[in-house]
C-alpha cells in the first residue's frame, strides 16, 4: 500500500509539472500570436489608414519627423516592452529621464489617436499607432514599407528610473549587445536596428569629446577619418554654444533611408561613437556591416538591409507586449484610464 501510494504521488508530481510547463508553454504562445496582421480589420477597418494619413499630413510640412517617430518607437519598446508607456506625462513618468531627451513625434500620435477615437472609439491603442506610424514614417523617407502586426494593449507604468536600460552613445558593443539581449534581439537585430541612424540627427554635445578630448585634453578619436574629423569640427566647434548644435547622423543622405550609413562607418564617418564601434571594434558586428555597406538596391528598389530591417522592426514590435487584462485601450495618450 505504501509502494502503491508513493508511485502515485511521483506520477501526480509529474503530471503536475507537465501541467505547469504547458501553461508557460501556452501563456508564451498566446502572447506572441496576440499580435497579428490585419487585427483591427473587422473592429476599425480604417485604423491604418488613418494613422498613415497622419504621418504624411505631418511629413509634408516637417520631414524630420520621420526619425523622431522611429526613435519614439524605439525607447518605447525598450522600457515596459511596446505598449505606449512613453507618451505617458508626468514628473516621474518615462519622458523625464535623461535618456529620454528630444523626443520627438508625440503630436502625430495624438494627432492620429484624436481621429481614430472619432471613427471607433476605444478601439485602436496607442501603442499600436506608434508601431504602424513608425513604419510609414521609414516609407516616406524611401525605405521600406512592411505589414505591422497589431494587438497591442497601453501600459498603465511609465517610468523615467527605468530608462537606464536604453542604449546610450557611449556604450560599448559588448554593452550594446547585452541591452539588446536582454529584450530578445541578437547581434544582427542590433546592427540592422541602428541603421535607422540613415535619417535624423544628434546633438553636438553627444560626440564633441571625440573631436578634441577623446583620451586626453587635445586629442581625437583615432578611428574618425581626418578629412571627416576636420567636417565634423567646423560643424561643432569647441567653445561654441551649449552643445544643442544639431549634425545629421548620415552625413551623405541625412533625409534618405539608404545603406550610405553603414558605408559611412567603414569609411571612419561615423558620428556617434556606438555606431563607429560596430564597425572598428567587434568583428560580428563589422561583419554584419560591411554585408549591407556593400549592398545596392536591386530592380524592385528594395536592399538586403531594407529587407532585413522591416523583419528586424517586427521582432522589436513583439517585446514584452501587454495583452487583455494586462494593459488597456487609453482614450488619451497621455494618461492613463481611470
Amino acid at each position: 500500500m505504501g509502494v502503491n501510494l508513493g508511485h502515485y504521488c511521483c506520477v501526480m508530481l509529474i503530471v503536475l509539472v507537465l501541467v505547469i510547463v504547458m501553461m508557460l508553454v501556452l501563456g508564451k504562445e498566446t502572447k506572441s500570436e496576440s499580435l497579428k496582421n490585419g487585427y483591427y480589420s473587422a473592429s476599425c477597418p480604417r485604423a491604418e489608414s488613418i494613422v498613415r494619413s497622419t504621418v504624411e499630413s505631418h511629413f509634408a510640412t516637417d520631414p524630420t519627423i520621420s526619425p523622431g517617430l522611429l526613435r519614439l518607437h524605439f525607447h518605447d519598446c525598450f522600457i515596459q516592452g511596446c505598449d505606449g508607456s512613453i507618451l505617458i506625462k508626468g514628473k516621474f513618468a518615462e519622458q523625464a529621464a535623461l535618456a529620454n531627451g528630444g523626443l520627438r513625434g508625440f503630436e502625430v500620435i495624438d494627432d492620429a489617436k484624436a481621429q481614430l477615437e472619432l471613427e471607433c472609439p476605444g478601439v485602436v491603442s496607442c501603442a499600436d499607432i506608434i508601431a504602424l506610424a513608425a513604419r510609414d514614417a521609414v516609407y516616406l523617407s524611401s525605405g521600406p514599407s512592411w505589414r505591422v502586426p497589431t494587438g497591442r494593449k497601453d501600459g498603465r507604468i511609465s517610468l523615467a528610473s527605468e530608462a537606464s536600460i536604453l542604449p546610450s552613445p557611449l556604450d560599448s558593443v559588448a554593452v550594446q549587445k547585452q541591452k539588446f539581449e536582454a529584450k530578445g534581439l541578437d547581434t544582427h537585430d542590433l546592427v540592422t536596428l541602428l541603421g535607422a541612424h540613415t535619417i535624423g540627427q544628434t546633438d553636438c554635445l553627444l560626440f564633441r569629446y571625440r573631436l578634441y578630448n577623446y583620451t586626453v585634453p587635445g586629442n581625437s578619436d583615432p578611428t574618425i577619418s581626418p578629412s571627416f574629423l576636420t567636417q565634423l569640427k567646423t560643424l561643432c566647434p569647441p567653445s561654441c554654444g551649449n552643445g544643442s548644435e544639431r549634425v545629421a547622423l548620415d552625413i551623405d543622405s541625412p533625409s534618405k533611408f539608404d545603406v550610405s550609413f553603414f558605408k559611412n562607418l567603414r569609411d571612419g564617418k561615423g558620428v556617434l561613437e556606438s555606431d563607429q564601434r560596430l564597425w572598428s571594434s567587434d568583428y560580428e558586428t563589422s561583419d554584419v556591416v560591411n554585408k549591407y555597406a556593400s549592398t545596392i538596391r536591386g530592380l524592385l528598389g528594395f536592399s538586403t538591409f531594407d529587407k532585413e530591417f522591416a523583419k528586424a522592426m517586427v521582432k522589436m514590435g513583439s517585446i514584452e507586449v501587454k495583452i487583455g487584462v494586462d494593459g488597456e485601450v487609453r482614450k488619451v495618450c497621455s494618461k492613463i484610464n481611470y
